[in-house]
């Protein structure tokens, strides 16, 4: 994963800082790639602990066109809390009385969660997201686009048209109840000598937190993809807009550029599974997987 870390250095080197949406700031670059040959291993990153776990149910939510957070916290899946967390309090009238991040905030949070996984009612109404990933891939306007590109890839794999958009500027306002668009906003497979690539497009990209996670998601789609149409893995190539480092994340991507890469792990997919949607957290198992301890920081919302 040294294309991973050699972000992190160009952004430290050659970075901007602006200000930002979260208030926290970052260093900024705009227009940046990377490309991971799917054969070699898969790239999860090891100079830090990745939890694939939480990568493999998002990915399934995203399928299934799923946008409330209730699947994923009954499956200890944390990763999307503190958007409707954050839009809970404000509804409620109660963002002045738990300042963000301090201990007031998270005790109430697990609260939040404790509820959305237990109660089906406040989970109905505090726990969806608006129309994110999962409705747009699944039905935008109408429209299953992941359907539509598999039967695609099947039947006219030379085809220049196997894209996925999660941008829908109608949806934009009402996305993730905060205004948040999509950050990976648009993907698109190629076929070429019996092998599937996938590039993404990344609008906006939290370097230290989510690249290494929308790295291993759009790698593991690739594979679960590749497998029902019936090719081998190509490459993933990640494109990246704005890509930064926050700067509350500074210390952090440091600590991570001072530790040796490890040799990747190997993603191993169940092959009797031969219709995407049919993949469940059973189907996959991570082999060789020896990371570097994780490293702890905020998320900025």
């Amino acid at each position: 994963m040294k294309q991973y870390l050699t972000l992190m250095q160009h952004i430290l080197d050659n970075g901007t800082k602006k200000e930002d949406r979260t208030g926290v700031g970052t260093h900024s670059v705009f227009g940046y790639q990377m490309r991971f040959p799917l054969q070699e291993g898969f790239p999860l990153v090891t100079t830090k602990k990745v939890h694939l776990r939480s990568i493999i149910h998002e990915l399934i939510w995203f399928l299934q066109g799923d946008t409330n957070i209730q699947y994923l916290v009954k499956n200890k899946v944390n990763i999307w809390n503190e958007w409707p967390y954050q839009s809970y309090l404000k509804q409620s009238g109660l963002e002045d009385a738990y300042p963000k991040y301090s201990e007031a905030w998270k005790s109430r949070m697990a609260e939040f969660v404790e509820t959305i996984k237990t109660d089906d009612d406040f989970a109905k109404r505090w726990g969806e997201l608006g129309p994110v990933y999962g409705r747009q891939w699944r039905d935008f306007e109408g429209i299953d686009q992941m359907k539509e590109v598999i039967n695609s890839l099947k039947n006219n794999p030379d085809s220049r048209r196997h894209i996925i958009s999660a941008w829908n500027p109608k949806d934009i306002p009402v996305m993730a109840k905060s205004g948040l668009p999509p950050c990976h906003t648009l993907f698109q497979f190629y076929v070429a000598d019996g092998k599937l690539s996938c590039q993404l497009y990344q609008r906006s990209a939290d370097v230290f937190l989510g690249v290494p996670f929308n790295i291993a998601s759009y790698a593991l789609l690739t594979l679960m993809v590749a497998q029902v149409v019936g090719l081998q893995p190509g490459d993933f190539v990640h494109t990246l807009g704005d890509a930064h480092l926050y700067q509350n994340h500074l210390e952090q991507a440091n600590m991570q550029l001072a530790r040796e890469p490890r040799p990747l792990p190997t993603m191993i997919l169940n092959p009797e599974v031969t219709d995407l949607f049919d993949f469940r957290f059973e189907d996959f198992t991570l082999e060789g997987y020896d990371p570097h301890p994780s490293i702890k920081a905020e998320v900025a919302v």
